[in-house]
């Protein structure tokens, strides 16, 4: 069932009064500061633009569950492709854009025809939800004109919107498996029939039919492989080389086997990540080492939610071997929510409002390749775009962490070269908190680059300081300038 979900409501900011002073161990800091001792911390801060790192960059996920105004989300965020730039971020996300089989109702996950991008009638409707292929065509090169790429949503798992056609593996049952120009198809390009979905001549199913299980595509035809990435005028050329994206997020790639996401990429190419939802990190080192892609790290999101929210304990956060990102930091797509966590009613499936905050900063200071969320960006821009510079700049070098119990946790990065790096302090208790904590660095006046507190706590000849974090929030510490 499809659900609107609403632009968030107006961001509560987060703002910890915080105190300079120096304890023995970490404890709830409730004392107070005139106004007139606060040190105004933005002077002391370093340039971040000259900080910048390698590789730098963040993913958004630039669309949400059923995404408003119908047939005009492609113009939507072309709007927001300067504002992205800045921000730092360095690929889009875009929705599945073929014609599904709910015409303008569609969200690309029924795939009817790969190649009708918005430019044929059929299911009801010429435009796609999103547009028009002219006006997605103008918006990769928008992207492309300020140096960002842009990743399709990729539906290989099953198709949907044929006509009725008898399937003799079904003992004659009639299943909508005809796919040609006058069912579903009407580029009449990849054409299907039964012997192109399960079961037929090869095989009853491959790894998954959990959706659509009568027209669950199967790969092993060679047919279905020259028509997806195996041709010059394939799906995936088409997608590439006629609309210009750049690389791919697979759907549900539980439902095929990880050798057919590796397959496209060699023959295709391009930056990719595999949505295999699974909470168990192991499985997604598994997939990942099998198909050669990045994948998300739905471990890091779990142990996230469990942390923030269900067991309101961040002691697992410094457990070893939890997430992807810890097993294999190059190849985890972090993030906090995507288009099916946000509309899930279980709490236990999305990390909570008031927890989204939290759990940027985690990810945003971590390795790993953070996505933002559309609507998490539009509700928290101010300190997005902080964390987004934070990522870019400070968040380099071996992860060492410091101390992970109830209440609090404290992650070190330790830089590299000139980049001095960050100490990462959170903190959900009720009352703000501050930690001696030993540093990296040797007589230097520190600053919150987050500016949640104000404090300018400097280190001593040993490299010890002590750190601050507000109540339910957090705090980067780096040296000022």
């Amino acid at each position: 069932m499809k659900k609107t979900i609403n632009i968030y409501p107006k961001i509560i900011l987060l703002l910890g009064g915080l105190v300079l002073g120096l304890t023995g161990c970490s404890k709830d800091d409730d004392s107070t500061n005139k106004t007139e001792d606060i040190i105004t911390s933005q002077s002391l801060k370093m340039d971040l633009t000259q900080l910048k790192k390698e590789n730098a960059g963040v993913f958004m996920q630039a669309f949400y569950w059923d995404v408003e105004p119908k047939g005009e989300w492609y113009n939507q965020i072309s709007t927001k492709i300067e504002e992205y730039k800045a921000a730092g971020v360095n690929r889009i996300w875009l929705p599945a854009p073929g014609k599904g089989a709910s015409g303008s109702f569609s969200m690309g996950y029924d795939p009817s025809d790969y190649f009708d991008v918005g430019e044929f009638d059929q299911h009801g409707t010429i435009k796609t939800r999103f547009g028009s292929r002219q006006e997605l065509v103008d918006l990769i090169q928008k992207a492309h004109a300020n140096d960002i790429e842009v990743i399709a949503d990729i539906v290989i798992g099953h198709n949907s919107g044929g006509g009725l056609q008898a399937n003799p593996f079904r003992g004659g049952t009639e299943v909508y498996s005809l796919f040609n120009e006058s069912n579903g198809n009407a580029s009449g390009k990849f054409n299907r029939t039964n012997d192109h979905f399960h079961p037929n001549d090869i095989h009853n199913q491959d790894d998954s039919n959990l959706f659509y299980a009568e027209t669950d595509l199967c790969h092993d035809q060679p047919y279905v492989q020259d028509w997806l990435w195996g041709r010059d005028d394939s799906v995936a050329e088409f997608y590439k080389k006629n609309l210009g994206f750049d690389g791919w997020r697979f759907d549900y790639v539980k439902s095929f086997d990880p050798k057919w996401v590796k397959a496209w990429n060699d023959k295709i190419g391009g930056f990719s990540v595999g949505e295999n939802f699974d909470g168990n990190q192991q499985v997604l080192k598994d997939w990942v080492d099998a198909s050669g892609s990045p994948a998300f790290d739905f471990a890091c999101f779990y142990r996230l939610d469990e942390t923030l929210d269900r067991a309101k304990d961040l002691t697992a956060l410094g457990e070893a071997d939890n997430m992807l990102r810890k097993l294999d930091p190059n190849k985890a797509v972090t993030f906090t929510a995507n288009h099916d966590t946000e509309k899930d009613k279980n709490p236990d499936n999305r990390i909570s409002y008031g927890n989204k905050l939290l759990a940027y900063s985690y990810i945003l200071t971590h390795d790993g390749y953070p996505t933002i969320f559309y609507l998490d960006y539009e509700a928290f821009k101010g300190q997005l775009n902080t964390l987004i510079q934070i990522h870019n700049t400070l968040a380099v070098g071996d992860i060492e962490i410091i101390e992970a119990n109830k209440d609090e946790y404290i992650m070190k990065r330790k830089g590299n070269g000139d980049n001095p790096g960050l100490i990462l302090y959170m903190n959900i208790s009720k009352q703000p908190k501050q930690r001696i904590v030993k540093t990296n660095w040797i007589n230097k006046t520190l600053v919150d680059y987050t500016d949640n507190s104000r404090a300018t706590p400097t280190t001593d000849a040993d490299g010890n300081t002590t750190l601050y974090a507000p109540a339910g929030g957090y705090a980067i510490w780096s040296i000022t300038k």
